[in-house]
């Protein structure tokens, strides 16, 4: 079995997984919720397998055209909400997560994503890569989370007011903690590896720790909508509504970052 048959059953499967998910929404049946969950672990599987062979195959990182970064960031994302609901048990938040996951393998099975493994230009031929781009990858996976329950929190807060009161225990203030916690979780990493072991990378490839390159400035953009979401909670004492917009924006820039940059601004980090 090739890697593209199995990055095609992770597909399937993280489809199923929303079905499944979609299904305990709306029957309130937790068997359903369970079946979701282990049906991303099975797609999960699957898809590092797929990925395992993609670096056999490639002879390098698995994220170095836009194909494979969708693929590695979708992975991390699944990876991520797995993570969060077995600490917080977040099951309703599983079919809307899973929709982000299904864009994300959507969009890399696109025709106009190149699939083909080419080799590395001698500037991405280093275990930096692995770091640099994987790390933030996985902190933007995080952000997606807080995406979800703040997003979440705001439906909530607003069915609270109306006196509808979650029969799931997901309420309003419960989201509006895990947003915090996924962003907590999400802002070291990203600073980690989006920003430290970035510049660091720039410097040994570039002989500069920063070019102010699009990508680099939008990252910079994206660290400090998210570092004002913590700031804001932990010194002036934020919560709820602005707390949750401030996690939004910050996940709207990290897209644009991620995707707009790409497209419309040409730089040293552009994928193909």
């Amino acid at each position: 079995m090739n890697e593209s048959m199995l990055f095609l059953i992770a597909f399937i499967l993280y489809i199923l997984s929303a079905f499944f998910y979609f299904i305990f929404l709306f029957s309130k049946k937790g068997s359903f919720a369970k079946k979701g969950y282990w049906t991303i672990i099975i797609a999960l599987i699957s898809h590092t397998v797929a990925m395992v062979l993609r670096i056999f195959e490639s002879g390098h990182a698995p994220f170095t055209n836009m194909y494979e970064s969708l693929s590695f960031l979708s992975w991390s994302a699944a990876f991520a909400y797995l993570f969060i609901e077995r600490k917080f048990k977040i099951r309703k938040a599983g079919p809307y997560f899973m929709v982000i996951v299904i864009g994300l393998m959507a969009l890399a099975s696109s025709p106009l994503m190149p699939k083909e493994a080419t080799p590395l230009v001698p500037a991405l031929q280093s275990y930096w890569l692995w770091l640099h781009v994987s790390v933030t990858l996985f902190g933007e996976a995080f952000f997606a989370i807080a995406f979800v329950t703040s997003i979440m929190y705001l439906a909530e807060k607003y069915k609270e007011k109306k006196g509808k009161i979650s029969p799931s225990g997901l309420t309003a203030e419960k989201l509006d903690s895990i947003s915090y916690r996924s962003v907590g979780i999400g802002l070291p990493i990203f600073t980690l590896g989006g920003l430290v072991f970035g510049m660091v990378w720039a410097y040994k490839a570039w002989g500069s720790y920063w070019s102010w390159d699009p990508k680099e400035v939008w990252s910079l953009i994206t660290w400090f909508v998210f570092a004002i979401y913590l700031h804001t909670r932990l010194v002036m004492g934020w919560r709820g509504k602005k707390s949750a917009i401030i996690a939004i924006i910050g996940f709207l820039a990290a897209l644009f970052t991620y995707f707009g940059v790409n497209y419309l601004l040409s730089g040293l980090h552009s994928y193909t």
